[in-house]
């Protein structure tokens, strides 16, 4: 019996695969006429399976069979889903093995979940866990078993635990929960039975960490799949898919070779596999690296922030629409993300780090370049469209939508620029991490951007020859290439197509009074109405006026195209506050500015009223000019740079008018009899002369300071803006140079420095009190010439008065023109040297006009 049996063992290894096969064959049509007629459900495949079952167990029992006092051990039956109901013993006579009892049945239940994690995950519940079943009927032990039967039995449960199952004798691990997330991508642990001889053991131990791998790669996938994950993950995710097709092309070959080749050996598994395990222990590393950059964090103020502001951004981009954040994904438990960049970024570290390893190092390559793929379209697109085409918020430029091209006209920070596509410094992939590099990435999608909404670039022509993947050699040129081609584009729009020239031309007519005849005009029509209080003055009345001015026959803002776009405007702050406070704080801050815009919207409290009240401004001083700027102009003559030359206005305007009424106070001692006669008392015409000599000095300071913030300020950088424009070579280049300009022109007209300010404020201050005390005097000033000529008491006692007010009024000016002389001087040397020019201006002068004695 034993001799026979010997027999058909070796003529059954001696057997061609072909036969193996056609014996597969017409066992499969046997079991299915069998399944047939008991009204089974199963497969072929299953059928397949079963008599891949039977086979083992022949080959175990024919091994067996040469040891007379060993018996082969039974394979329990495979469990089936209990929505298939199929009852199964073992057909040991069929299969020409040992008669066996029959196996208790299991009811197994085979159900889908309700919702996948994503379009590929599967759908099947997981099986529940050995350790978890009641009443599972244990494997024969492996200790009665011999070397050759452990060695079938264990190859034959390592095949199904490579594919993720549990085994008959290699099990999970109890701490093993495959319905947690952190669980199922770090990988199961196995137990392993115990009576296995030692070198099967360390065998088995090594193929399991294969199974390990398996098992965690493919749960990443699962996972990373989810929409919410980004379309970086996606591609890794069928990246890595790829491979796992290759891992079960793999596990297939061994099976095949595990049922028709006798000599295939547990070793000769191992050393098969040894290559697919280095590939998966390598995918496995980079799951746990990114499942760590996953790992939930706990809610802190930035995250509740990030969150808010997200919230908000939403509902402005969405009018109010509460629907739209059911689209945000905010959760209670935080969680950062690895996607898009941030991904790249790790791929590229774990290349950087093996690439002493050849096998490791073409294995990232390829994982970089296919999970770069849809980072780069969208590169592409934002580069040679300005479109962002990103809705899991991946890419490293990123978009508010709240900031819109209408809120422009109500911009005083430039946020439309500056704030509407920003960088994710945090998730930019090192191929392209670089600042260079970034900023070229980002003002080219901007200027293209700015292009497309005025019409000007054509979305309908495919992007051609660009590179695909983030490591293609020709990255950088084709940024390069995209940042040259928009920004020569949107320049040859804002300097050709939309006259940027003749715009800051027209500014300087308006707002830097450069032949301002028209303001001249503007300034006779509308005196009555500019010195009443701010707050009584007609807004409408002066915007009449101002139009009337514009169009007088012979202006030459008569034949200015855009005289339409200038309006009328009154600030309830003056100047001099309003500079104090911006400058008191950190100088010319938008920030502050804004600050300052809202809080002269924002009603006052009752005891800031009546502090007001105290210090009401007239209409002259609460004068401002407004332009309307076209977009995309607006981008270059923002309103951050229209309220910089509303300042310079102003200040030009305070000075034109305290010169004015100095003129007027000269004319009125000119023609009036009481200045114009000579006074019989001498007390009385010395103080005429003193009162001559000041006002003279007077008005040398005010036009001296005039002339130098026009002519040597504003005319000489005004020059270089303009020479600067057909030279530039960038739009970002020509928008810093505007600003530059003006903050240069703010400085040098001492409205940066708060201790000039307030110097020049008292100098300014006295010039127009004094103008205003000379004119009103001229009345009265006859009277006590008339009484002083007769020698009495009262006229004394009035020139003894007016000599009081007249010393204060010298003490005063040339006080403060002396500490003005001094900080001219000081910062001259320390922070602008132009400020030089007006020092020595105003010192000979001074000097002039003191030897001067009318």
């Amino acid at each position: 019996m034993t001799s026979q049996g010997t027999e058909n063992g070796t003529h059954r290894r001696s057997m061609s695969s072909r036969e193996v096969l056609s014996q597969t064959d017409r066992a499969i049509n046997a079991m299915s006429q069998l399944h047939h007629r008991s009204r089974s459900v199963k497969t072929s495949t299953e059928l397949a399976h079963d008599f891949r079952v039977s086979e083992r167990e022949k080959m175990a029992s024919r091994a067996s069979s040469t040891r007379p006092r060993e018996r082969s051990p039974l394979r329990p039956e495979k469990e089936q889903p209990e929505s298939v109901r199929v009852a199964s013993t073992e057909s040991s006579n069929t299969a020409g093995t040992m008669n066996q009892p029959p196996q208790t049945v299991f009811n197994h239940e085979v159900t889908l979940l309700p919702k996948a994690l994503s379009s590929l995950a599967r759908r099947v519940h997981p099986s529940p866990l050995s350790f978890q079943l009641q009443g599972l009927k244990k494997p024969p032990p492996l200790e009665r078993m011999t070397l050759d039967v452990q060695h079938a039995v264990i190859m034959d449960d390592l095949l199904h635990v490579l594919m993720g199952s549990e085994g008959q004798y290699i099990r999970f691990h109890e701490r093993y929960n495959p319905s947690v997330e952190v669980d199922r991508l770090s990988g199961p642990e196995f137990r392993l039975a115990k009576g296995l001889d030692p070198s099967l053991r360390d065998l088995a131990k090594a193929l399991l960490k294969l199974a390990t791998y398996h098992s965690s790669v493919e749960a990443f996938v699962e996972i990373q799949s989810k929409v919410e994950y980004g379309v970086v993950n996606h591609a890794l995710c069928a990246a890595m898919r790829h491979i796992m097709k290759e891992y079960l092309a793999l596990m297939s070959d061994m099976e095949y070779k595990m049922l028709t080749s006798p000599s295939f050996t547990l070793n000769m598994f191992h050393i098969e596999t040894m290559d697919m395990g280095r590939k998966l222990a390598e995918l496995s590393r980079i799951v746990q690296q990114i499942s760590r950059k996953e790992e939930p964090e706990s809610e802190d103020a930035d995250d509740l922030g990030t969150d808010f502001d997200k919230i908000m951004e939403t509902l402005k981009a969405n009018d109010g629409n509460l629907n739209a954040l059911s689209n945000l994904g905010i959760s209670k438990t935080t969680s950062t993300i690895a996607k898009g960049g941030d991904v790249i970024k790790l791929l590229t570290d774990r290349l950087y780090s093996v690439s002493g390893d050849p096998a490791a190092r073409e294995l990232l390559t390829y994982l970089v370049k296919e999970a770069s793929r849809p980072y780069m379209r969208m590169l592409n697109m934002w580069l040679h469209r300005g479109i962002i085409a990103d809705p899991f918020n991946e890419f490293l430029i990123k978009e508010q939508k709240s900031i819109r091209r209408e809120r422009l006209d109500e911009d005083y920070t430039d946020e439309y620029w500056d704030k509407r596509y920003t960088l994710r410094k945090d998730d930019l992939p090192p191929q392209i991490a670089d600042a260079r590099t970034c900023d070229k990435i980002l003002l080219a999608g901007k200027f293209l951007n700015v292009v497309r909404e005025c019409g000007g670039v054509d979305v309908s022509n495919e992007i051609k020859d660009v590179p695909e993947t983030i490591d293609d050699p020709r990255l950088l040129s084709n940024i390069n290439a995209a940042y040259a081609h928009a920004n020569g584009y949107l320049l040859s729009l804002l300097i050709n197509a939309h006259k940027l020239s003749e715009r800051l031309t027209s500014l300087k007519h308006y707002f830097f009074l450069d032949q301002a005849d028209f303001f001249t005009n503007f300034m006779d029509l509308a005196s009555h109405e500019l010195r009443k209080p701010a707050k009584n003055v007609s807004t409408s009345k002066l915007q009449s006026l101002l139009d009337l001015a514009l169009r007088q026959p012979g202006s030459i803002t008569a034949t200015d195209p855009f005289k339409e776009d200038i309006s009328v405007q009154l600030n309830e702050v003056g100047l001099t506050e309003w500079l104090m406070r911006i400058v008191s704080v950190s100088g010319l801050d938008p920030g502050d500015i804004t600050a300052m815009q809202l809080s002269a919207a924002t009603p006052a409290s009752d005891k800031s009223s009546e502090r007001d009240e105290k210090k009401a401004i007239t209409g002259i001083q609460a004068l401002q000019f407004d332009f309307k700027i076209p977009f995309p102009l607006s981008l270059v003559i923002s309103r951050k740079t229209i309220l910089r030359y509303q300042l310079l206005f102003r200040h030009l305007v305070a000075l034109k008018h305290i010169e004015q009424l100095l003129g007027v106070a000269w004319l009125e001692q000119a023609k009036s009899a009481g200045w114009a006669q000579r006074s019989k008392n001498r007390h009385l015409q010395r103080w005429k002369s003193r009162a001559w000599n000041l006002r003279a000095k007077m008005l040398v300071f005010i036009e001296q300071v005039l002339y130098f913030s026009t002519t040597e300020v504003v005319e000489p950088n005004w020059c270089s803006l303009m020479a600067g424009i057909s030279e530039v070579k960038t739009v970002d280049a020509l928008m810093q140079n505007h600003v530059d300009f003006l903050d240069t022109c703010l400085k040098e007209c001492m409205l940066t420095n708060s201790k000039l300010l307030r110097v020049m404020a008292k100098l300014m201050a006295a010039c127009k009190l004094f103008a205003t005390y000379t004119v009103q005097l001229s009345k009265t000033l006859p009277t006590i010439d008339f009484e002083a000529s007769d020698a009495n008491s009262a006229a004394t006692d009035k020139i003894s008065k007016l000599e009081s007010i007249l010393l204060q009024y010298e003490q005063n000016f040339d006080h403060h023109l002396k500490i003005l002389m001094d900080a001219l001087n000081y910062y001259a040397a320390t922070e602008t040297v132009v400020l030089l020019s007006l020092c020595a201006r105003i010192e000979v002068c001074m000097i002039a006009e003191t030897q001067h004695d009318p």
